[in-house]
């Protein structure tokens, strides 16, 4: 069994006098985001210690997109980065900074990028990559995974791309456009962010139509910081636990960081 690694941080006993709520796994849930497990902000002795504890890396997906009058455009990005952040708090791993990028791109050019990407992560040595996109649209995911096939064939790495979603789908939950679920999720993570006084008080397009281009329950009314909590907690469980069976389906040679060591003999970017 591999274990689960937790970071104890200043942030997390914080929450134990500001949260009363606690997760599935014990740890109590705030909306820090740790800078530990982000590679971008990470020196090199970090990412190999972390990736020698867990050897799995998160790559979150979104795009720039409409997202009702009082969420970022970049909403679906943020969303999933954030999650794949309390996701490698809770278990371990590295979480990659986000992906741009969307199926509405040439197909034929962008997945042979994030077939290159995926690689590089490989050759750094991480043995399961988990793709998770914001955009909760099936042709992301068809790109995501279609990317991963050629990285995963010789048998080495393990990975899979999912929604934040697709593991912990139920009544505390889901996903939808701007509205009850996206809009709670913004309110947990970047409550400065948000500015519902932009909807005004009368009737919301409904089905994504302009001029709100909002799809799902009425945020006003069913959206709250505790109904992000409690779904990201969800999302992060799950997907942590996603990864760990990923790297026991692995053979065990092969549940090891792959790389001798991040220096400049063996390792330069990704």
């Amino acid at each position: 069994m591999i274990p689960v690694h937790r970071t104890v941080t200043e942030q997390t006993l914080r929450a134990e006098k500001t949260h009363s709520s606690v997760s599935m796994t014990g740890i109590y849930m705030t909306n820090d985001l740790a800078p530990s497990v982000q590679m971008q902000f990470m020196r090199p002795e970090q990412l190999e210690a972390a990736a020698r504890a867990f050897p799995v890396v998160y790559v979150p997906f979104g795009l720039i997109e409409w997202h009702g009058r009082h969420l970022p455009l970049g909403n679906d990005a943020l969303k999933a980065h954030a999650i794949l952040v309390k996701t490698a708090e809770e278990f371990g791993g590295v979480v990659d900074p986000p992906v741009y990028f969307h199926n509405g791109f040439d197909q034929a050019s962008l997945v042979p990028v994030l077939t290159d990407l995926f690689n590089r992560l490989k050759k750094t040595g991480f043995r399961v990559i988990i793709g998770v996109s914001g955009h909760n649209v099936q042709g992301q995911i068809d790109m995501v995974n279609k990317a991963l096939e050629p990285v995963l064939t010789d048998g080495t790495v393990a990975g899979v791309g999912l929604w934040e979603m697709t593991l912990s789908e139920c009544d505390e939950s889901n996903s939808d456009h701007a509205a009850k679920w996206e809009t709670s999720n913004m309110m947990f993570f970047y409550p400065d962010l948000v500015d519902m006084s932009q909807l005004g008080t009368g009737p919301l397009t409904p089905n994504m139509k302009p001029p709100d281009g909002i799809g799902g329950l009425d945020p006003r009314e069913h959206a709250s910081k505790e109904v992000g909590r409690r779904n990201v907690e969800l999302c992060a469980d799950a997907i942590g636990r996603k990864a760990r069976e990923l790297l026991e389906s692995l053979p065990e040679d092969k549940r090891s960081f792959n790389l001798k060591e991040v220096s400049p003999e063996h390792w330069w970017f990704i």
